[in-house]
């Protein structure tokens, strides 16, 4: 149970990290306006203004930070954990939370949404799939 548990924070952990780093990348491409601190309550109209205006290829990569950050933490927990499913899903599901919780404070476009909702939960699962340990011995013929 412990390393499960030690898998489930190290996942959550390493995918809010890798969201981050692949965000901040793209916001090089793509930076937001002189002085939008987007974590300021006081800012948030901008910060949508900002999304909103944000060409196609910016808003690709902010779902390639929640697929990457995904996929990350769900192998990151895979690896770890003795039951490597669940702590992969709780992974996703803390990331379907976070992702959720940003469309409806900002609102994103319909396939963004959609994108960041349905695909964290596959992603963990080919994770899983990645790391896979037998737990019973290889039958022999």
């Amino acid at each position: 149970m412990g390393r499960t548990i030690l898998g489930m924070l190290v996942g959550v952990v390493v995918a809010v990290v890798v969201i981050a780093a692949v965000e901040v990348i793209g916001h090089g491409f793509y930076p937001p306006p002189a002085g939008l601190d987007p974590l300021d309550p006081a800012n948030e109209a901008a910060f949508a203004a900002f999304v909103a205006a944000m060409p196609f290829m910016g808003k690709l990569i902010v779902l390639l930070a929640w697929v990457l950050g995904t996929f990350a933490g769900a192998l990151a927990a895979a690896k770890i954990a003795r039951h490597q499913t669940a702590a992969a899903l709780l992974v996703a599901l803390v990331i379907v939370t976070l992702v959720i919780t940003m469309i409806t404070k900002i609102p994103h476009p319909t396939w963004l949404s959609i994108g960041g909702v349905l695909l964290p939960i596959p992603i963990a699962l080919l994770a899983v799939r990645l790391v896979y340990r037998r737990t019973t011995l290889p039958r022999v013929p």
